[in-house]
């Protein structure tokens, strides 16, 4: 490993000295990439979507930022090979209730598989709502804590896998086996980072994965989903209450946004929140599940990423 490349990173994870590529230190890895740097699209929201290339995400963690799928595993799996991890990054597209059957892979999603202690895992810290710790890359039904997964082969064109995830918004991932390079991710990103269609553009999301649970914020919408307690929400009112969260329960550092930024994203949350009420009040609108869904997906913000 490159000294000093990866140390910011690292102490972000809560690892003041790389670990030893092995199974346990894999888990860890995933379990506190998914508590400590969130799924966010904020930058996106002003306007400056970052790139895409794992040396820019490595840098933005470690100054405290996050990202989507695309920057945040595309990092991860930068930082594993750099522990000495055997990973391979796979074109994979997330699937929501109306076309989970489908079995194409859209791109949209960037997963990774890591071989370690003679294993194969599905592993994926830019879901949002995915699983804790990685999944053996085996056909069944992985249990984790309240949780169930289910992976199975990919019944479509070219060889892959599916992954289940019936708890979530949007329950289906369909990966291909074929190993896949940054490259491949980049139009794809530059569409959903800035058409006006895109879920990413129009809503605000953050999420952050713990052993228990999810916490999310879409819009003004602040959500706690837990399997055994179910989902409690609440929408924050004001400025201050928007930023505390977005700082403290999400950890994300704010120090690269400007008084303007806070105001003018402040501004578009709250635009965004009306035109959802509004929505919500028409007959046959939006259900009222909580969230300022306007797309969103289990992973945070669009139907896609």
């Amino acid at each position: 490993m490159t000294p000093g490349v990866y140390d910011g990173y690292l102490r972000r994870l809560g690892f003041p000295q790389p670990p030893r590529p092995t199974v346990e230190s894999l888990f860890a890895l995933q379990r506190a990439h998914l508590e400590r740097i969130p799924y966010e699209n904020l930058d996106i929201q002003l306007g400056r979507p970052p790139g895409i290339a794992p040396e820019l995400s490595v840098r933005r963690f470690a100054a405290g930022r996050g990202g989507y799928c695309f920057h945040l595993n595309g990092a991860f799996a930068l930082l594993l090979e750099a522990l000495g991890f055997e990973v391979t990054r796979h074109l994979a597209g997330v699937l929501g209730p109306a076309d989970r059957e489908r079995r194409d892979v859209s791109g949209d999603h960037l997963a990774l598989t890591v071989r370690v202690g003679g294993e194969e895992y599905f592993v994926d810290a830019g879901l949002g709502d995915g699983p804790y710790e990685p999944l053996p890359l085996r056909a069944g039904t992985h249990r984790q804590g309240e949780y169930t997964y289910g992976l199975g082969p990919l019944e479509g064109d070219e060889p892959g896998w599916r992954y289940v995830n019936e708890a979530s918004p949007c329950p289906a991932v369909n990966i291909l086996s074929a190993p896949a390079a940054t490259a491949d991710f980049e139009a794809t990103h530059v569409r959903l980072s800035t058409a006006p269609d895109s879920g990413f553009v129009r809503t605000l999301a953050l999420l952050r994965r713990d052993a228990d649970g999810v916490d999310a914020l879409r819009g003004r919408v602040l959500s706690r989903i837990d399997p055994v307690k179910g989902t409690s929400e609440r929408v924050l009112d004001t400025p201050g209450e928007f930023w505390a969260v977005v700082g403290g329960l999400f950890e994300r550092q704010l120090d690269d946004l400007t008084p303007a930024d806070r105001t003018a994203l402040w501004d578009r949350v709250c635009a965004a929140h009306k035109a959802w009420l509004a929505d919500r009040a028409k007959p046959g609108g939006a259900e009222a599940d909580g969230a300022e869904a306007d797309g969103a997906e289990a992973d945070g913000a669009g139907s896609e990423g």
